[in-house]
């Protein structure tokens, strides 16, 4: 049997899926699972022998939808939609017209209202996780928590060992930015900890990012700190994932690469401004501990997934000290 899977929306919420769909992999290596994602994240499925992964282009219009409706619709016999949002919801009822059960993942009103009217000490939701695993139970399909890390890309770890040389020392890497205003520190504080990590001779820090703007940023940053190398925008995914896997822990935001890190067991320091981990959002096996935020603002969070203005006017979720940050990787 052949299921299609439904996520082409951010590169976060498809790596959400992979443990889940490592998961249906391992366990019913008879069927196939086409996953529908967005262009050039192949490489987090590439070691799933019953899992294709079909691009799908990042701006799809409605023509899009159909045509990906009928290019698919022969080819897979169940759907399970794990975004739920206008367009896959059209094509959920074109596969379904055509004789496919459709599944979709349930997400309910839950997270509107813990955002305009719950307060801090409320009950955590189901992850992202969950739901997605929800979804494949009612579509007939059980899944499991097994998943640790993707295995190693041999051919994309012989490039970075070439590239950046045998490990000494710390490696530590730094992800400083997001979608969204809300849901990064100020520039001041990423400078002051990457200042603080260098004050290390020990330690090598690696910058993290996308787009031309953040590449930009990052490297000059390279330049001015010591032992600091920016490799956005300069490493393929799976390139970019092995380099992940040498690290010693990674200091992001709430952001895509939490949960790349969750894909090679890199444990990651996470730093929650706007958002909120209890909305489910938080990577995958990672320690709760390490989830860094500002617990005495009862405004938190504002947003599911952030936003590019602030209430108040002075975007208090943002301020927290490098101190505090930089600490929690040598808990």
């Amino acid at each position: 049997m052949t299921y299609l899977i439904i996520r082409f929306s951010s590169m976060s919420n498809v790596a959400m899926t992979v443990p889940v769909v490592a998961s249906l992999s391992r366990r019913y290596p008879d069927d196939r699972f086409v996953i529908a994602g967005k262009k050039d994240l192949k490489a987090m499925f590439a070691s799933m022998p019953n899992v294709i992964y079909h691009e799908v282009d990042n701006h799809l219009d409605w023509r899009g939808v159909f045509a990906l409706w009928k290019e698919l619709r022969g080819q897979v016999d169940a759907v399970i939609d794990l975004q739920r949002v206008r367009r896959t919801k059209v094509l959920d009822w074109l596969m379904w017209l055509s004789g496919k059960r459709v599944t979709r993942v349930r997400y309910g009103r839950l997270r509107k209202h813990l955002i305009t009217v719950w307060g801090i000490g409320r009950k955590q939701l189901p992850s992202e996780f969950d739901r997605y695993r929800d979804a494949c139970r009612r579509a007939g399909l059980e899944t499991d928590d097994s998943f640790t890390a993707l295995p190693e890309n041999k051919v994309a770890a012989k490039t970075v060992k070439a590239r950046f040389g045998k490990k000494e020392g710390r490696w530590i890497g730094l992800a400083p930015f997001a979608k969204r205003r809300s849901n990064m520190l100020p520039y001041r504080i990423t400078k002051d900890i990457i200042e603080q990590l260098t004050n290390d001779p020990q330690t090598h820090v690696f910058l993290f990012g996308a787009g031309r703007i953040e590449k930009e940023m990052l490297r000059q940053w390279a330049t001015v700190f010591p032992r600091t190398l920016s490799v956005a925008g300069s490493l393929q995914l799976a390139e970019e994932l092995e380099l992940m896997r040498q690290l010693d822990a990674m200091i992001c935001m709430d952001s895509a690469n939490q949960h790349l890190s969750s894909l090679v067991g890199l444990r990651s320091i996470s730093v929650w401004c706007a958002t909120h981990p209890i909305i489910g959002f938080a990577g995958w096996k990672q320690r709760p501990e390490d989830i860094v935020q500002r617990n005495d603002l009862r405004c938190r969070p504002c947003a599911c997934h952030g936003a590019n203005h602030c209430r108040y006017g002075n975007y208090a979720c943002r301020e927290i000290e490098a101190k505090t940050i930089i600490e929690r990787i040598y808990d």
